[in-house]
């Protein structure tokens, strides 16, 4: 599980990108730029739509700033199809198997509907230009999370990250 402070695990995951082109994303290629890693359960369901769309139409105040990753275990094909449908304008990455996301702690037991199950659980990582971590969201509730974010980013920058 990462933690505020450390430094982020590197990792290589499959992707789509903003314009829907399928390749490799590598967390360390955005080196000098802050980065929004976040994590949801699945493509194309009510939370997930919310949370992906509130990314963004937030871009225009996300992108001069940061790069958005979003990560879940749906493979290329469902990240391009949910791309086009909601005109999503960031990478969307495949962790099938579920490894990048227990590795940041974002897959494990949570309650759903009274019962306890495995899963994914919605987490946001703000990480800044050097590869630290500078800001973890769990449990993340959709409703007004973009502008939590939005706002750890201003505070970062104002204090001058590493």
């Amino acid at each position: 599980m990462v933690h505020e402070g450390e430094r982020a695990p590197d990792f290589t995951l499959a992707g789509t990108d903003e314009n829907g082109g399928e390749r490799d994303f590598s967390l360390k290629d955005f080196r000098g730029k802050a980065v929004v890693l976040y994590f949801y359960p699945r493509d194309n369901t009510p939370g997930c739509t919310t949370e992906a769309c509130d990314f963004r139409d937030s871009m225009n105040r996300l992108a001069p700033r940061c790069t958005v990753l979003g990560v879940s275990p749906d493979g290329p094909d469902s990240h391009k199809r949910f791309r086009e449908k909601h005109g999503l304008n960031f990478p969307l990455l495949s962790d099938p198997d579920k490894r990048v996301a227990a590795l940041y702690g974002a897959f494990g037991e949570k309650k759903m509907y009274g019962k306890v199950t495995k899963g994914i659980i919605r987490s946001t990582f703000l990480i800044d230009e050097n590869g630290t971590v500078r800001k973890v969201w769990r449990k993340v509730k959709v409703k007004g999370h973009v502008d939590e974010v939005i706002g750890a980013l201003s505070a970062l920058e104002s204090h001058g990250a590493g």
